[in-house]
Formats: C-alpha cells, sequence, structure tokens
C-alpha cells in the first residue's frame, strides 16, 4: 500500500467512524486491508478502496471498519470499576431506585457487559426491578459474539468460580471447554450497533452509569468532545462516567466534575 493509498484509507475510516489512524498504522491497515482483499478476490488496494466507496448496500464498509477496529477486552477488566458499580447498585436499591440503565458503550466481544450483568445480578436479585443494559459497538462482527456469549474457559479465568458456576454453563464442544452465559445474565443485555462518532444517538436516557472505556484513545479531541457532550445528556443528574485507565477528559471541555482518575460525575 502506497502512502496516498493509506491516506486514503485513513480519511474513510475518520469519516465513517471517528477512529483517527496515526501514521504509524500504516502496516496495520495495509494487513487488515489485506484479509478483505483476498476474501473478495481483489488485488490491488485502490481497486478495493473503489469497491467500498461504490457499494451502495454500505456492508463492505462495516466489513472494513470491523477490520480495523481493535478490539482487546477482558472480564473483570479495570475491577475497581465493578467495586465502584457494586457500590453505587447498593447504594440506589437502598434509596428505594427500581428501574436501572446501564450502558456499554463499546462492548466488544461482551466480557464487559457480561460482567456488569453479573455485578447487576449479584445486586439486583430482588424481583419487582427494572432493570436494563445496553451494549453497543461499531463492529457487527464482535456484536455477533456478544450476542452468542461462548467464551473459552481461558476467557472466564477472572471471574470467580462461584460466580462462574452461576452465571454460566460449562459446556463440551469439539474437545474444548467452553462457557456459555446463562439466560439469567442475557435476559439483562441488549445488543444493538452504533457509531459512537455520530451523536446523538437513538436510546432514551435518563442512563445511570456509562462504560466507556478504552475507545475514546481511537478518537481526535472534536470526536471526543461530541461524545462526551452526549453521553452527559442521556445520564440522570448524578449519573457515573467509566473512563479506561489510561484515558482522560484532561483538556477537553465538559461539563462532567471528576470522582477519581477514570471516574465522572454528571
Amino acid at each position: 500500500m502506497n502512502r496516498r493509498t493509506f491516506e486514503r484509507f485513513r480519511e474513510l475510516v475518520y469519516e465513517k467512524s471517528g477512529i483517527s489512524l496515526g501514521d504509524q498504522k500504516e502496516a496495520l491497515v495495509s494487513a487488515r486491508v489485506g484479509k478483505r482483499m483476498r476474501a473478495l478476490d481483489i488485488a490491488d488496494f485502490d481497486a478495493y478502496f473503489d469497491y467500498v466507496v461504490r457499494d451502495e448496500s454500505g456492508q463492505e464498509l462495516v466489513e472494513l471498519i470491523d477490520a480495523i477496529s481493535t478490539n482487546v477486552t477482558s472480564f473483570y477488566r479495570e475491577a475497581q470499576h465493578f467495586e465502584l458499580l457494586t457500590s453505587l447498585l447498593t447504594k440506589w436499591k437502598e434509596s428505594g431506585q427500581r428501574r436501572f440503565r446501564i450502558w456499554s458503550a463499546a462492548s466488544s466481544t461482551g466480557e464487559e457487559p457480561y460482567t456488569i450483568a453479573i455485578t447487576v445480578a449479584e445486586c439486583l436479585s430482588e424481583s419487582g426491578m427494572d432493570v436494563k443494559i445496553l451494549a453497543t459497538d461499531i463492529s457487527t462482527r464482535v456484536l455477533a459474539k456478544c450476542q452468542l456469549g461462548v467464551y473459552d474457559a481461558q476467557k472466564v479465568e477472572n471471574v470467580p468460580a462461584t460466580l462462574r458456576d452461576r452465571y454460566f454453563d460449562r459446556i463440551q464442544e469439539n474437545r474444548q471447554t467452553l462457557y456459555c452465559a446463562k439466560d439469567r445474565l442475557k435476559r439483562l443485555l441488549m445488543f444493538r450497533r452504533l457509531n459512537l462518532a455520530t451523536p446523538p444517538f437513538p436510546m432514551r436516557g435518563p442512563l445511570d452509569v456509562v462504560f466507556c472505556r478504552n475507545v475514546m484513545i481511537y478518537f481526535d479531541n472534536q470526536v471526543r468532545s461530541r461524545l462526551l457532550e452526549e453521553i452527559y445528556r442521556l445520564l440522570k443528574p448524578g449519573g457515573y462516567l467509566m473512563v479506561g485507565h489510561a484515558e482522560s477528559l484532561t483538556g477537553l471541555v465538559s461539563a462532567f466534575k471528576t470522582v477519581r482518575p477514570s471516574v465522572y460525575i454528571k
């Protein structure tokens, strides 16, 4: 892939997804675009670019963004956020709250929203609770894995054994041990494709907690600011935003107040 073609892909990906690809990403883009080209039997990078742009269905654009997106996640990643979620849910429940809405904004392959669901199930097990967890991602590929809710044994190692037994069914498939999320978790979750770079979003608030972790690092400040403004709009007064530990709102125009590093309140 020559430099001019890389710039064309970089501009297209930014325009359609908000993902900002640095100069150092040229090799990554070349390799991942190459996989799509092989799948379609297209030999030339510019020919593939034209194919994406001319595809009126938009499906190949989705495939391109799927290929470019990085999806790294794990159960109980940055565990302090789930400890805080437990504390918040307990406090709100004890104050009489019965409706809870939580958004996992970049759900990847589902480890984050299922960890949220486990936390919710442990805290709000009483009947009469109105609970919904929205899990969104720009990638249709990872959302399909989310909805399936099946993970290999290594993936669920961070889930405490008692919770793993309570919320997952252990199955054998092709001599491999897999863990499938039980219906009691899946019933809490809704999965939707969403481009975080294109607010306003279709869901209705107010939301209690938004997890938007380890995704804003792929956006520039303009996209970040628009996203933060929309999250602020959707959260209830006193609602919480949790971002990745490597992320910060420092330097961004935002109405959020800092609770502690990576945790903000409306």
